[in-house]
């Protein structure tokens, strides 16, 4: 079998690259691609000619509307590609087609929303306290971007870091995992046919200890804006230290739902299954903790056992499917390591907690329900970042607010109630950057997220995020025909 071959984009060029490494198929286990291994001397040329380009004629000379037309026509082409993309997504990442599909066409709104923005975020005039001054506060390119991102959801992830850089004139470098690349180094064919300048736009792979590691640190580097895990957080947050550039961390999550008994059961139930089970529970936003009352839990417990067995596993690339497998082995290790201390420690297993009988290859996982009332099980505590739902229950709304915010996460959250002055307390009193009342995972471009303690710092997407990618810059014109007093003279 001949493995697809992928390249670096590099100062507008696809590179051969020096280095490779197989990726694999996660509904196979068989490698089905090569992709580049970026070096530390390839991050330095990509870095190198963003900053060239930065302050060259190419880019620097365009108005800010000519980059958000440049932007718009990369929203029309990723939605014209969206099939593709999704096929090389699923192909490399495992998640289902029927997902990808949806998920890539509407990417293509994020580009034509910061595309619609790029020459609306305004400086402005000050009041100045001064007759003889007038003075403006200019906006600027923050300057070189390091954009580093996730396997999952990962074109969504890379238009909420490139969407208001680019719009807001600066130059990206952008890194995708060295899990599931592949559609990411095809969505630069689309950069380039939008007719990016060369090196506005810059896409590699590679791994953390160089490529990751130089990117991050690497002193023509002002901005860095990353969506991942927090160890991996941490460590970008050390790498910084050289190139002290502003930073940005969108983390992940140990998202409650929390359903009270006066709530639409049949809704409440479709919301849980698709806010951990889509993507295979790989999601940031992953309802992975049900908080759930007591009068209702054995009748609530059994629709989501029964819903839950009944979701259709198989080839991700088929379109019936419901769920495929994990992205990676290990992966599906770390979720059976806790899975299985959990059930030693006083879990009851509800249904799932293996591998399914009928899928002996690739990485896949069953849909898995454990009935954990005890809030330290580790099933509750850790992110597993798989389809394993934690079920904890509560007597009061107190105990609900109170269990919701025993995380050290705080990415999102979910309640269902009809009662409207409960669902306003629960919203005003979680602890996270996102609160769903009776829905979830709805997003918007014109919505800010991001989260609280270890899921992260700052906010992606909506209007102010063009702000985080600039800086200040502070104007002071004297206004007055007098010349200036000489200082040395005493009045």
């Amino acid at each position: 079998m001949t493995l697809v071959a992928f390249s670096n984009f590099i100062d507008g060029a696809f590179d051969t690259p020096k280095t490779t490494f197989e990726s694999i198929d996660p509904s196979t286990g068989a490698p089905w691609a090569t992709m580049p291994a970026a070096t530390e001397a390839d991050v330095d040329r990509a870095v190198e000619a963003a900053h060239r380009t930065l302050h060259s004629a190419a880019w620097a000379s365009l108005t800010a509307t000519a980059r958000g037309k440049l932007l718009v026509r990369l929203g029309d082409l990723v939605v014209a590609n969206a099939g593709r993309l999704a096929e090389l997504e699923t192909r490399d990442t495992g998640k289902i087609i029927r997902e990808t599909r949806a998920q890539i066409a509407y990417v293509g709104d994020y580009y034509r929303y910061y595309g619609g923005l790029a020459d609306k975020h305004e400086g402005s005039h000050l009041p100045i306290d001064k007759a003889d001054m007038d003075v403006t506060i200019r906006r600027e390119p923050i300057g070189v971007v390091a954009a580093v991102v996730p396997w999952n959801s990962q074109l969504f992830l890379s238009a909420v870091k490139l969407g208001p850089a680019l719009a807001a004139g600066c130059t990206v470098v952008l890194k995708a995992s060295e899990d599931g690349p592949a559609p990411l180094l095809a969505f630069a064919e689309l950069v380039h046919e939008a007719g990016f300048p060369a090196g506005s736009v810059n896409i590699l792979t590679g791994f953390g200890h160089d490529c990751g590691r130089r990117l991050t640190s690497h002193p023509l580097v002002s901005r860095v804006a990353f969506t991942g895990g927090p160890s991996t957080a941490r460590a970008i947050v050390r790498n910084t230290a050289e190139n002290l550039a502003y930073t940005t961390l969108e983390l992940g999550g140990k998202s409650p739902v929390v359903v009270f008994s006066d709530a639409d059961l049949d809704s409440a139930a479709n919301a849980v299954v698709a806010g951990i089970f889509a993507a295979s529970g790989q999601s940031c936003v992953a309802g992975s903790r049900l908080l759930v009352e007591r009068s209702i839990k054995a009748e609530f417990l059994d629709r989501l056992k029964h819903k839950a067995e009944a979701i259709r596993i198989g080839d991700p690339q088929d379109p019936a499917t419901e769920m495929g497998p994990l992205a990676t082995p290990r992966q599906r290790e770390w979720i059976e390591k806790i899975v299985a201390e959990s059930l030693a420690s006083g879990g009851t297993l509800v249904t799932g907690g293996k591998r399914p009988d009928d899928h002996p290859h690739g990485f896949y996982y069953a849909p898995t329900i454990i009935d954990a009332e005890d809030p330290a099980l580790p099933c509750v505590r850790e992110e597993l970042f798989g389809p394993v739902l934690s079920v904890l229950t509560f007597d009061t709304e107190a105990e609900a607010l109170a269990l919701a915010n025993d995380t050290p996460f705080g990415l999102a959250s979910g309640v269902f109630t009809t009662n409207l002055a409960k669902a306003h307390r629960m919203a005003r009193d979680i602890h996270a950057g996102v609160v769903w009342v009776n829905t979830y995972r709805a997003v918007s471009p014109l919505v800010p997220f991001g989260g609280y303690g270890q899921s992260g710092l700052g906010r992606e997407g909506g209007f102010d995020a063009i702000r985080d990618y600039t800086r200040s810059k502070s104007v002071w014109i004297r206004i007055s025909d007098e010349p200036i007093p000489d200082p040395f003279v005493m009045r």
